[in-house]
């Protein structure tokens, strides 16, 4: 069922269909957790983790230009 998933993913971003592919993405991470057996809390964990780490690095112009899109931070919404 991943597959087939990732699959549809993969179209939809070839569709430029960026929003549904995105909404396909946390279906798959949902699916992969359950089956890994990871809880909401564990993941908002390492969520914070992230965050706590992105927000320690400092930005160099190498890293961060203004013509290169922002990768969004993974945020958990209960």
């Amino acid at each position: 069922m991943l597959e087939t998933l990732e699959e549809c993913r993969r179209v939809l971003n070839e569709c430029n269909s960026r929003e549904s592919a995105e909404m396909l993405s946390i279906v798959i991470l949902d699916m992969r957790m359950k089956l890994k057996g990871i809880d909401s809390a564990d993941l908002k964990a390492l969520c914070d983790e992230m965050l706590r780490s992105a927000a320690s690095e400092p930005l160099t112009p190498s890293k961060q230009t203004q013509d290169q899109p922002r990768r969004p931070l993974l945020r958990v919404v209960k």
